[in-house]
Formats: C-alpha cells, sequence, structure tokens
C-alpha cells in the first residue's frame, strides 16, 4: 500500500509520541510507508517544525548508520504555568483542607488528563538526563510516577511499608517520617532495579522530606543512583527540610485549620531551572 504524504504524517506523529526517547531509524519509517529517506526526512522536518511552535517537544537527529530521530517530550513555559496555576486554583478550596495541614487532592490525582499534564511537566526538566527508572511509595504518587514515566519511556517500581508474597524476596529499610519523627519502613522487591540504574523519585506530598530520604537511602541499597525528585506540592518547612535537590510545582505556604485558610503559591520548578528559559 502506497502511503499519501497527508496519511505519513499523521501516523508518523501517532508513532513518535507513543515512543518517546526511543531513537527510531529512517530505515523504519522508509519501509513502513514505502517511501524513500529523503521524502521520510522532509516530512520529519514538518512535524519536527510543528511540535516546536506548537510547544509539544523537540525532534532530535542522530546522524550516522546506527542514527535516527528521536521524540523527546518538552512543554513550553506558558503550559508549565498553566498547569501549575490550575493546581493553584482546584487546591486552594477551603473543603480540601484536611487535619494535621494536609490537602485533600485524591480527585486531581485520580484526574488522568491533568495528571498526564504533570508528567510531561516534570518530564521536561528531566528530558536531558538519563532516567532508567520512577520510582514512588504506594499510593498517592503512582499515578505521578506512571504520568512521567510514559513521557520518559521507562519503567515504574513501587516502594511499599509491608511486605507482600507477590513481591518475592524484597529489601527493607528503616526510616524517619520527616513530619512524625516515628521510626517507619520501606520495602521493595529485589527484582525491581538493576544495580547501576538512575533514578528519579516522585511523591505527591512532602512536609518536610522523610518519605523522599527514605526511597534516597533505598537506592542506594540496590547500588543505584539517585537522578532527581519531583513532587507536586510541597508544604513551606525550609528550615526542616531534609532533602533540597528537587522540583515542585505547587508550594502549600500556610494554612489555618480555624478560618479554613489556605495560601498556595508557586513551587521551585523554575527556579530549579525546570525550563531552560
Amino acid at each position: 500500500m502506497k502511503w499519501k504524504r497527508s496519511e505519513r504524517l499523521v501516523d508518523m506523529t501517532h508513532y513518535l509520541l507513543e515512543h518517546p526517547q526511543k531513537l527510531i531509524p529512517l530505515t523504519f519509517f522508509s519501509e513502513l510507508y514505502q517511501s524513500a529517506k529523503s521524502s521520510i526526512s522532509e516530512d520529519l522536518t514538518i512535524v519536527k517544525d510543528t511540535f516546536e511552535e506548537r510547544g509539544i517537544g523537540v525532534l532530535v537527529t542522530v546522524p550516522g548508520a546506527a542514527g535516527g530521530v528521536k521524540y523527546i517530550p518538552k512543554v513550553s513555559e506558558n503550559v508549565v504555568k498553566e498547569v501549575i496555576d490550575e493546581l493553584i486554583s482546584e487546591l486552594g478550596h477551603s473543603d480540601r483542607l484536611l487535619p494535621g495541614g494536609y490537602l485533600f487532592m485524591t480527585d486531581l490525582l485520580g484526574n488522568p488528563e491533568l495528571m498526564n499534564r504533570v508528567g510531561k511537566v516534570f518530564a521536561s526538566a528531566f528530558c536531558s538526563q538519563e532516567i532508567d527508572v520512577i520510582m514512588t511509595v504506594a499510593t498517592k504518587g503512582i499515578s505521578i510516577a506512571h504520568a512521567i514515566a510514559r513521557h520518559l519511556n521507562v519503567p515504574v517500581v513501587v516502594v511499599r511499608r509491608d511486605n507482600k508474597v507477590t513481591e518475592g524476596s524484597t529489601v527493607s529499610i528503616n526510616y524517619v517520617s520527616g513530619s512524625s519523627r516515628r521510626i517507619e519502613t520501606m520495602v521493595l522487591s529485589k527484582r525491581s532495579m538493576k544495580s547501576g540504574q538512575r533514578v528519579l523519585v516522585t511523591d505527591d506530598f512532602m512536609k518536610v522530606g522523610g518519605t523522599m530520604n527514605g526511597m534516597k537511602n533505598l537506592i542506594e541499597e540496590f547500588d543505584c543512583t539517585l537522578a532527581g525528585m519531583a513532587v507536586l506540592v510541597e508544604a513551606a518547612h525550609t528550615d526542616e527540610r531534609l532533602v533540597d535537590n528537587y522540583y515542585s510545582l505547587v508550594k502549600l505556604k500556610e494554612v489555618n485549620e480555624k478560618d479554613r485558610t489556605i495560601k498556595l503559591e508557586e513551587g521551585n520548578y523554575f527556579s530549579k531551572g525546570g525550563y531552560d528559559r
């Protein structure tokens, strides 16, 4: 079957979006569409220009016999600000306030469209780094982890609080919860990661950073490297913070349980260099 250019462009775009961070040889598209490499190159130029103009991402061309093209998700500064503003607006409602200064976020974490955008925003911050695995703790951070993983095209590993027979042999550590100062336990299957992998950790909410610090210690037990941290909402506890190298989208600046008021502001995403201005 001979493909028309319009058909090739639509199908090619779809394939690239479904396979982020994957190097695709030009011969793959040439054979798939039964077209000359010169025609495929012209098509990719159109896709590349459109992606960059629309803030969808960038196409990187790798020359040589082993080369090809790779789609890297990269959102614009305006898109990041739109996501942050939407989060602040949604989280600012007084009925979200929970005892202890926490916020009800389950509905937002269960919103696939919003989480997909959040995932792409975080993926943009780490798209130039080598990330092998996304790690989170059950259960609230799972949707964020999978959203980031989709755009970086890497697997997700979920740390649990207790041992499950379905996990097989596990590695467990004890860590100090930053907020309650209690000794907690983290458990992860030995098959989850391989030595030497670079791991991005993520969670939905961070008060002092005890959970993030615990995951960092667990990563070291696997002889892996912490590549970065991404948190949806951080609380303003700068003097007590146990971690400092992280990205956040929203900062919970102040809560007043008596007056039922919530003060939120933009997180550190831009100040940490999440977007190259």
